[in-house]
């Protein structure tokens, strides 16, 4: 998709027309059963191989799925990590089911985006309004028996504990499917049932991450240029953040005079890059909508130039908006800004287990070393809990009589089933 002309030109040096990227906008499905299933078949030592990680779901909560029939699902999910995705395909291997994937755009490049299309992933474009996906998604719930994934978030959170704000797709489309099929129903009782059905994942590491947490710490520190002494662990978790918030403030050209708390100085640097990224697109500020939404956007115009793929990660030739930004900057601010999106003051003091502390000390790695994704520490657990399923046909009265806030209501609803599951989860012993 071609970045809109009046959002760049050429005395800005952003590329317009058949300047700009004319690669697919759309990646639909491709699903091979035969493949899938062969896949399926060999994900368990694939994922404890490759990505570390082993499934671990009850009888009972496998139950749950299969109490539902032939219906169709919409499953919905929490995304912490940027492997979930091979968590939950070893979880239709264990249901022995051929998942639908909502999968952002970005994953389709190269052999790696051929191969999942096969395995039933098609893209989207976040930020965007990607009709095509939307009308793909449609198309797919209204087929009879669909096993559709869809994260709520909108992307990885890179939080073990919390779960970010649920976007209202996830309810929406099959909602409107089912409205449609009620239609076209004979009577009530031929409506058929369509069921979003709650997964929450949560990762365990599988060893002690004491020495793990302590070398981290230690590399961070040799980096920032912090002495080592005899302070505790959170302590110099602390003292490490305060130096990485000052390092980002100083970039900022702001000052830290002691009337904001943390979370105010994070809130204060996310508007200020958010703001910075838009501007390269000269895009008017979206403050209603949030930071995530409004880089999904920034991301998907900097796709468009076709530049940060390039070998040295940028075109010296082309800036961007009337600050003549670099590209790569921006992209490298819109990492940022995603790395910090969820963060906030206490996270490990609420709870200081070794997930809490390595999901923040990894994302203080990815701002440091500049990295897009830091790899897990160590084998983990996946742990699957599937929460009750919801059969959307309860709620379509409601619906009908007025579609917006019955929506909001159900995603609201479902956040905090799936909130409170999480939190539940702790005690959760890890397998073998």
């Amino acid at each position: 998709m071609a970045a809109d002309s009046s959002l760049s030109s050429p005395a800005t040096g952003v590329p317009t027309g058949k300047e700009a990227h004319q690669g697919p906008t759309f990646f639909p499905p491709k699903q091979n059963p035969l493949m899938t299933r062969l896949v399926q078949s060999i994900s368990y030592p694939l994922g404890r191989i490759l990505y570390k990680v082993r499934l671990s779901v009850s009888d009972e909560a496998v139950s749950k799925v299969r109490s539902v029939g032939n219906a169709r699902v919409v499953y919905v999910c929490n995304h912490p990590t940027m492997e979930d995705g091979i968590t939950l395909f070893m979880l239709s291997a264990r249901l022995g089911q051929l998942f639908h994937y909502v999968v952002a755009y970005e994953a389709f490049k190269g052999w790696l985006g051929w191969f999942i299309q096969r395995l039933g992933c098609y893209s989207i474009r976040r930020g965007l309004g990607d009709r095509t996906s939307i009308s793909q998604s449609l198309t797919i719930l209204k087929q009879p028996r669909c096993r559709l994934v869809i994260f709520p978030e909108g992307g990885c959170s890179y939080q073990n504990d919390t779960i970010m704000p649920f976007r209202s797709g996830a309810i929406q489309l099959p909602m409107s499917v089912l409205a449609q099929l009620a239609k076209k129903a004979d009577s009530p009782e031929t409506i058929p049932n369509v069921y979003v059905v709650p997964l929450v994942l949560k990762y365990r590491y599988r060893q002690s991450m004491e020495q793990v947490i302590e070398d981290t710490m230690h590399r961070l520190e040799a980096a920032l240029g912090i002495v080592p002494d005899d302070l505790d662990n959170y302590q110099r978790l602390r003292r490490i953040a305060n130096q990485v918030i000052l390092k980002i403030e100083d970039e900022a050209n702001l000052d830290d005079d002691g009337t904001l708390d943390w979370n105010q100085r994070i809130e204060r640097l996310r508007q200020v890059f958010v703001k910075k990224c838009e501007s390269a697109f000269e895009l008017e500020a979206s403050e209603n909508l949030p930071v995530r939404e409004r880089v999904y956007k920034v991301q998907a115009l900097l796709e468009d130039l076709d530049l940060i793929d390039s070998p040295d990660g940028t075109d010296v030739t082309t800036v961007l908006g009337p600050n003549q930004l670099n590209p790569q900057d921006v992209y490298w601010d819109t990492i940022r800004l995603l790395n910090f999106d969820a963060i906030y003051d206490g996270y490990v003091a609420e709870a200081p287990t070794p997930e809490r502390f390595l999901d923040t000390l990894m994302r203080i790695e990815r701002e440091v070393f500049h990295l897009v994704n830091a790899q897990p520490k160590a084998p983990r657990q996946a742990c699957v809990e599937v929460c009750e399923p919801i059969n959307l046909k309860d709620y379509l009265s409601d619906y009908r009589r007025e579609r917006s806030s019955t929506v909001d209501r159900l995603a609201s609803e479902l956040h905090q089933i799936m909130q409170t599951t999480l939190e539940n989860m702790n005690d959760i012993a890890i397998g073998s």
